[in-house]
């Protein structure tokens, strides 16, 4: 919105050309996104406390967690709000790969706001049920992954890129929908699934948000992208400002979500922001990255799996408790401490995602 803006004016003062620049309308959006939150978050949290939208805890929990009853949830209304208002204001609203990245976290962050609302505020434990709760981010996740599809321009779009290896990329065809799909509503769930510590899951979200806007800038440079040998796609830098939005965002919530958290996100932040990853990752053609960088959120979803798995099969738990993160609580590790070391992972993980950009 102010792209168009600064171009008109740019016309009578030269000087406004600087917001062509994608580095600086990132910058902007990751301060944009990161005010409103501090503007926005203080009041959104009395409000959440005054109608008394507070967190329930599961009888089975972990000890410790007992104390948060009643903490503000439904924050992540925060996020979205910050994010679509900083992406709407520095970004090329005619640029397609926005949108769909934009509409997707929107979607996913409705389904969660009702899954929230239905469990907050109706009382009802089940929220939506698992079985609509997934007929819907299948919905979303398909109508993603159909028009990222019928909308490709360049064969590059629908090729899975293979790190490491400087000409190995396999052209996926109709596969290319479900891979999508697959990897926004898992990425979605993953997440969420994460989503269970103060902060735990807003950090690594932060930065494997900020390592995919450097693989945006990467692959919508025709230069940078040939000399890394990464595909080039055109139009795809734009995302940067998504991503940027998406982290000042995250920033600013976790000012308020940090240890003892003031709000939680609740499943309207954790879903849109798993989607919202998912679906850049796939925009910018690194699947296999975005596993390796969200590490995290792939390991509390195999300790899930492994667990239901093994109960079943066996009648025995693999962990103390699902997801990993309160087996470590359950063992004696204060949550500060669970977070901090699986912030740190995220970090190792991230910096290993960015260096198969030149180790190929």
């Amino acid at each position: 919105m102010l792209l168009y803006l600064a171009d008109y004016l740019a016309e009578y003062y030269s000087a406004f050309g600087v917001f062509r620049y994608l580095t600086l309308r990132g910058i902007c959006g990751v301060l944009t996104a990161l005010t409103i939150c501090f503007l926005v978050g203080p009041l959104m949290i009395r409000k959440l406390s005054y109608h008394q939208i507070g967190q329930t805890i599961r009888d089975d929990g972990p000890p410790t967690h007992f104390e948060k009853v009643g903490t503000p949830t439904m924050g992540g209304a925060l996020i979205l709000v910050s994010v679509a208002l900083s992406t709407l204001l520095w970004s090329d609203l005619s640029n397609r790969f926005v949108w769909v990245a934009l509409l997707t976290c929107i979607g996913f962050g409705v389904i969660g706001w009702v899954d929230d609302y239905k469990k907050l505020v109706h009382k009802d434990p089940k929220g939506m049920g698992a079985g609509p709760k997934f007929f819907w981010q299948s919905v979303a996740g398909l109508a993603a992954a159909l028009v990222l599809y019928s909308t490709a321009e360049s064969p590059a779009e629908l090729h899975l890129i293979v790190p490491l290896f400087k000409e190995v990329s396999i052209d996926l065809g109709i596969g290319f929908v479900l891979l999508t799909y697959l990897v926004i509503v898992g990425t979605s769930n993953a997440v969420n699934l994460t989503d269970g510590l103060d902060g735990l899951a807003i950090l690594p979200t932060v930065l494997v948000s900020g390592a995919l806007a450097i693989f945006a800038y990467l692959t919508g440079h025709s230069s940078f992208s040939e000399y890394l040998s990464i595909p080039y796609i055109n139009g795809v830098g734009e995302i940067l400002i998504f991503c940027a939005a998406l982290v000042g965002a995250g920033l600013g919530f976790l000012w308020f979500n940090t240890y003892p958290a003031m709000v939680f996100m609740g499943d309207i932040g954790a879903l849109a922001l798993g989607a919202a990853i998912g679906v850049v990752a796939v925009i910018v053609r690194q699947e296999i990255v975005l596993f390796i960088m969200g590490g995290v959120f792939v390991i509390e979803t195999l300790s899930v799996i492994l667990q239901v798995a093994s109960f079943k099969m066996f009648g025995k738990r693999v962990f103390r408790m699902a997801p990993l993160h309160h087996h470590f609580e359950l063992k004696g590790w204060p949550e500060p401490r669970v977070c901090v070391r699986f912030w740190i992972i995220s970090v190792i993980l991230v910096l290993i995602g960015l260096a198969t950009l030149k180790v190929r």
